[in-house]
């Protein structure tokens, strides 16, 4: 397994660099996931005890590891640079998926809150990374993490498509469109591939963007952990089933501040985003390998029908707010 686990990881960055798998946006993430459950799957294999801890060390250690040093990609600098509209509106956004995705998947749909949330806050913060870094907090079922991460890459794919014939449409100059991009796009790396559809001035601001929702990432991940708590005690999974507190955050936010207050080395600003990005591959490579067909299937169409409906949700009321504030 501590060859595997690298292996695939550095298989799928490598595909991620081509030409093709950057037009699609298809980041390194979403790449490690998908060959991890293809390599899981085909040799379906029994994993040693070892191999086992290992695979949990990575989806949970390494994983927490990799949020945390992926504050070395943003400033606070930055984050003013863009402007407080773009604030406003990666807020309303992410507000508006998580409540409208909670009411519609539960109530609605009758979907698990574990599953409902997982999906809801991929569409709504940061895709995979979002993801994982609740699952913690929620305790979720693999299967759950597993159907959640495939719509955020499943409809994040599909925006890629659609940012060009919007941008046709409105008439917005290119980097206020690239606002817009950064906040309804799902991935990082779909937010440069859209961004690059357009010209660089897009991409500058729609990575912006972007990453200003990633920082929200912080303070989504400690509220829904509380509010998830709270609404266990007196259940079935009550105090007895205590929530881990997602102290990895904060390191997140200290990694932000650090990068932020400090002019690093660009040598060593480099390492810790590679590092970052590493982490973050062998922990999707690791669930990838323990996630199986048929618990993809057993999910069924609910997911993606609350996917799309999120999918909607994002590039049509956030191109609404966008213009009502810009």
């Amino acid at each position: 397994m501590w060859i595997l686990l690298p292996l695939i990881g550095a298989i799928a960055y490598g595909l991620a660099q081509l030409t093709w798998a950057r037009h699609l946006g298809l980041g390194a993430l979403p790449m490690a996931i998908g060959l991890g459950i293809l390599v899981g799957n085909g040799f379906t294999p029994a994993w040693s005890t070892r191999s086992e801890q290992v695979l949990a060390f990575s989806k949970k250690r390494l994983l927490r590891i990799g949020i945390i040093l992926f504050g070395s990609h943003l400033t606070l600098q930055q984050l003013i640079a863009v402007g407080w509209q773009a604030a406003v509106l990666d807020l309303v956004v992410i507000g508006s998926v998580l409540s409208v995705g909670y009411w519609v998947g539960v109530r609605v749909l009758g979907m698990s809150r574990e599953a409902t949330i997982l999906t809801s806050v991929g569409s709504a913060v940061c895709g995979a990374a979002a993801i994982l870094a609740t699952e913690p907090v929620l305790k979720a079922k693999q299967q759950d993490v597993s159907v959640a991460v495939a719509t955020v890459v499943v409809f994040g794919t599909l925006a890629l498509f659609c940012y060009p014939l919007i941008f046709s449409l409105t008439g917005l100059s290119s980097a206020n469109f690239g606002v817009y991009i950064g906040s309804t796009v799902h991935e990082v790396a779909q937010a440069v591939a859209a961004g690059q559809a357009i010209d660089a001035a897009a991409m500058n601001s729609a990575l912006i963007t972007k990453l200003m929702r990633v920082m929200m990432l912080a303070p989504v991940v400690v509220l829904i952990g509380w509010l998830y708590q709270r609404t266990q005690i007196g259940t079935a999974n009550g105090p007895s089933a205590a929530i881990p507190w997602p102290w990895f955050v904060f390191g997140f936010i200290a990694m932000v501040t650090l990068n932020s207050l400090i002019d690093l080395p660009a040598a060593l600003r480099h390492a810790l985003q590679v590092s970052a990005q590493l982490a973050l591959i062998l922990a999707m490579t690791a669930l990838g390998l323990q996630t199986r067909f048929a618990a993809l299937r057993q999910a069924g169409a609910k997911p993606l029908i609350l996917s799309a409906l999120l999918f909607v949700l994002l590039l049509g009321g956030g191109l609404v707010v966008h213009q009502l504030l810009y």
